[in-house]
């Protein structure tokens, strides 16, 4: 039990330093009069990053979708006894659920009006409740997010100690330093004298503004050397989350692009007659930025930090809102700059020697 106890304590130490913090107390001070003196008054310190409150008019809380099976048919009524509309094909088929019905002792789901599934033949699926982060003040340093559920190191390039709890998969932190070790990875510094490598982890930094968007202008980033984004105005950063963006074989296109179409909803398509058919019913908060290549909420998985899609940049479905909503009323139709970092550059960026470190928290 003694043992227990130890890992838990320890455990909530290292997790507490990786939590995004809420407002703090702090002493606000000014010269009154000479009678007087100085005054104090308790204020709030705006906190650097806060998770997003999603708005009372979304839309997602009250959505559920569904995988369909390969090959089912989808039948005009909750009843097997008549001809069915269609056939769905083999692929990677999603669908909104509208209602349920049971008839004759099987429950039927309804996809789109006058369409019945059977249960049997679908799969609810749950989408992501990771979300980024609101970014109050330009950051100071890199930032990310663990996408692996492992184990820090008390060294660069070492093994976990015996008994160091792991950290979870989407664990939010800092960058206090950063080293490449024996092993040819980068390391970076998390806090709490932890160390986790390059590869268990995306990160996000401040990257300068291209030339071509203008200083009050809306644009987003989108790292896919890190499969991370961050939303600017201008020069400063206001937000950042994870992505996923094309695999190898469909890869999305570097290149700096502007939205040219938004929808809250929309279906998407394609490789028909392929192995890698999809047909997917409500997309959510798409903005379309390179032909048929969007910015759009993915709640059909939840690999973010990972490449995944078929071209496009998946977000988290909270995120794409976020920045869906965010951009409606920009001066600009957004801009999209799409590129691969070197995470080297964190050692000019920082001003961190890659052979020597300096001292962190």
């Amino acid at each position: 039990m003694r043992l227990r106890l130890s890992m838990i304590a320890t455990l909530a130490t290292i997790v507490a330093a990786f939590y995004i913090a809420r407002p703090a107390a702090a002493a606000k001070c000014y010269f009154h009069s000479v009678a007087v003196g100085y005054v104090c008054e308790g204020t709030k310190t705006e906190p650097m990053f806060e998770k997003p409150v999603q708005p009372a008019d979304s839309f997602l809380p009250h959505m559920t979708y569904a995988r369909l099976h390969d090959n089912i048919n989808v039948y005009p009524q909750p009843t097997t006894s008549v001809p069915p509309v269609r056939n769905v094909g083999d692929g990677f088929l999603f669908a909104t659920v509208q209602g349920a019905v049971e008839n004759e002792g099987q429950l039927w789901y309804i996809i789109n009006y006058g369409e019945y599934v059977r249960a049997e033949d679908l799969t609810i699926v749950e989408d992501s409740e990771f979300s980024g982060v609101e970014v109050n003040r330009q950051p100071e340093r890199p930032f990310g997010w663990i996408i692996v559920d492992y184990w820090p190191s008390r060294q660069p390039g070492a093994k976990p100690e015996p008994g160091t709890p792991k950290l979870k998969r989407y664990t939010f932190f800092q960058v206090y330093d950063a080293k490449v070790a024996d092993d040819g990875w980068i390391w970076y510094n998390i806090g709490n004298g932890y160390w986790m490598r390059q590869t268990y982890v995306s990160l996000v930094d401040v990257s300068p503004r291209p030339a071509e968007i203008g200083p009050d202008e809306y644009w987003v980033e989108v790292d896919l050397y890190e499969q991370s984004f961050a939303a600017y105005v201008g020069d400063r950063m206001v937000y950042a989350g994870l992505v996923s963006s094309g695999l190898n074989q469909w890869p999305t296109h570097e290149g700096l692009f502007q939205v040219w179409a938004r929808f809250k909803q929309t279906k998407m398509s394609g490789a028909e007659g392929k192995k890698d058919y999809y047909f997917i019913e409500d997309v959510p908060h798409t903005m379309y930025f390179d032909y048929d290549i969007a910015l759009h909420g993915a709640y059909w998985h939840d690999r973010f930090g990972y490449k995944h899609s078929h071209g496009c940049v998946n977000m988290p479905p909270k995120d794409a809102e976020w920045v869906f909503n965010w951009s409606a009323n920009a001066p600009n139709d957004l801009w999209v700059w799409v590129h691969s970092s070197d995470p080297h550059t964190i050692f000019e960026k920082q001003g961190i020697d890659p052979i020597h470190t300096f001292a962190g928290p």
